[in-house]
């Protein structure tokens, strides 16, 4: 319960950190699965950022209308749409990222790098625990 409860406060602390900012966690999470692969397609992407694709297209809509990237059909395969961030994207990504950045920074005070490193192996031994 304890871990429950402070993912859920993570969470939210990070998500009011990115609206403060300008931006949300889907808006972030597309712009880093974009950032991050070039040229992505819309089935890859909700595969990044562990959604379903009716939910990204739905994010992804938004976005464009925003000005934030385009999307255009893959001359290979004209079922298949190809995303790109636009200058507006770059602006938003590069502003989101600084935010992710100074919220982490907050999120590890106190912390040694070897706490944190002890904690990413409990949280990998937890996850593997509840695949297995």
């Amino acid at each position: 319960m304890n871990l429950g409860r402070t993912a859920k406060l993570v969470a939210q602390a990070f998500d009011t950190a990115l609206v403060e900012a300008g931006g949300t966690l889907p808006v972030w999470l597309t712009l880093l699965s974009v950032k991050s692969s070039e040229l992505a397609n819309q089935r890859e992407l909700a595969g990044m950022i562990g959604i379903q694709g009716a939910t990204l297209t739905h994010h992804l809509n938004a976005m464009e209308a925003q000005g934030l990237l385009t999307r255009r059909r893959d001359p290979v395969n004209r079922r298949v749409h190809l995303v790109e961030l636009t200058e507006a994207g770059e602006a938003m990504f590069e502003t989101l990222r600084k935010a992710a950045l100074a919220f982490d920074k907050r999120l590890r005070v106190g912390l040694s790098d070897d706490r944190l490193t002890e904690f990413a192996q409990v949280l990998a031994t937890l996850r593997a625990n509840v695949e297995s």
